[in-house]
């Protein structure tokens, strides 16, 4: 059938439904901490395992899921991650032990929305189009904004009046609603529907389908490709850094913080849930300006200004919404996830061909960084009482970030002449 509508923007219509999903999927532990706390028991850094173990398997997995698409097709590999995600949700409602917490939240539902992580949004940019790429990297990434937006207001409400086990229920009907529109939507390749990619001219048509031979011997070899170059290293530790001050740091502990300072959850969750709203204009735009900046200019802005945010919020929690809560809110929001366009635009550019499956390594940096910050800072709370250090450490960190970003040289020239020497 002939259509007006290309099908790129279908394809990456769902998988902005699929990145929405996946981000609302992560985002349900944050909410949760304190009624599993409440229930069984277990000490918040128990519980904050369970979502470090998320958070590094989100990040590991993606370089593999990536090399995965390029063999068995994105929408088998998509399909069956968001399945798994259903299955530990789910079965989070009959857990009786911490290990089960772990198991569940941390090892299925880690796995599974590792698989639609941000080397997803990677190989549908770099599959289906030329022109606007950054863009497009903006809003699917941006998506994960939206997961926040629509689940964190519901899952905290759903919590609260019900117990925790109704939004565990809910994400896991959320992730089976999903699989239709991924079979029907997401193809693989523009060549599977007759068509090239969005913006594409003759010189730039390939032929492309699914690789033969490992996918998890590919992935390594990206990486062990990437990590000759000095590049690469910037990018993965920025992006470690990245992961330790929005996921690991704010988006697992900013609602219990909150409520440390006597704000309820509901009003905590919903605040976190604005930040993901901002967020949204925030990284669209900054896709737009990747097509028209340089990246590495981009990442040194957004760092130095996330990390003075972050040091100046201890100051600002209360009980209610104060004015100045309101201008963090604003200014951490829209610097969220801006990092993500410029690094994918990085990736691409440095890394050429495999530069969806070194994104994949540089995003698992993220994540394990997302992973040490959420364990670091549950830990701070146990034994200090406030997660004052947290926050100032995160700020510092950032800064770094900053600085690390600023150092990656301008030019792919440069870079195949560090892979060479």
């Amino acid at each position: 059938m002939r259509t007006r509508i290309h099908w790129a923007w279908l394809v990456a219509a769902a998988a902005f439904v699929t990145l929405i999903g996946a981000a609302g999927f992560r985002a349900v532990p944050s909410v949760l901490i304190d009624p599993l706390h409440d229930e069984f028991g277990w000490s918040r850094a128990t519980i904050s395992a369970a979502v470090s173990i998320n958070l590094v398997l989100f990040g590991l997995i993606s370089p593999f899921a990536a090399a995965l698409m390029d063999r068995l097709g994105m929408r088998r590999v998509v399909a069956g991650a968001l399945v798994l995600v259903a299955a530990g949700s789910g079965l989070t409602v009959f857990m009786t032990a911490s290990w089960q917490l772990l198991l569940c939240w941390g090892v299925l539902v880690g796995i599974g929305t590792g698989s639609m992580s941000m080397a997803f949004v990677a190989t549908v940019t770099s599959r289906w189009f030329v022109t606007r790429r950054g863009l497009v990297s903006g809003i699917l990434t941006a998506a994960g904004a939206t997961g926040q937006l629509v689940f964190l207001p519901l899952v905290a409400t759903l919590a609260t009046e019900h117990g925790w086990r109704t939004p565990a229920v809910v994400v896991a009907a959320a992730a089976l609603a999903v699989v239709p529109i991924v079979l029907v939507l997401l193809r693989d390749y523009p060549s599977d529907v007759g068509t090239t990619a969005y913006g594409a001219t003759p010189e730039d048509v390939t032929v492309a389908g699914p690789v033969t031979g490992s996918s998890a011997a590919r992935a390594i070899r990206a990486l062990t490709t990437a990590a000759r170059t000095r590049t690469f290293w910037l990018l993965a530790c920025g992006f470690a850094i990245c992961g330790a001050s929005t996921n690991g740091l704010v988006g697992t502990h900013f609602v219990t913080a909150a409520h440390d300072h006597g704000m309820p959850h509901t009003t905590a969750a919903s605040l976190l849930a604005l930040i993901g709203l901002f967020d949204i204009a925030g990284t669209i735009f900054s896709g737009w300006l990747t097509d028209r900046v340089d990246p590495r200019l981009l990442l040194g802005a957004y760092y130095t200004l996330r990390g003075l945010s972050l040091m100046i919020l201890p100051s600002l929690f209360a009980p209610g919404t104060e004015p100045s809560m309101w201008v963090f809110i604003l200014f951490y929001g829209l610097d969220w996830i801006a990092t993500v366009p410029p690094t994918v635009a990085l990736c691409r550019d440095r890394f050429g061909m495999s530069g969806p499956v070194v994104f994949g390594w540089v995003f698992a940096a993220h994540q394990v960084g997302a992973a040490i910050a959420a364990l670091g800072a549950g830990a701070i709370r146990d034994t200090q009482g406030n997660y004052d250090m947290a926050w100032y450490f995160a700020g510092g960190l950032c800064v770094v970030a900053a600085l690390l970003s600023i150092a990656i040289r301008p030019t792919r020239d440069a870079i195949s002449a560090e892979t060479r020497s």
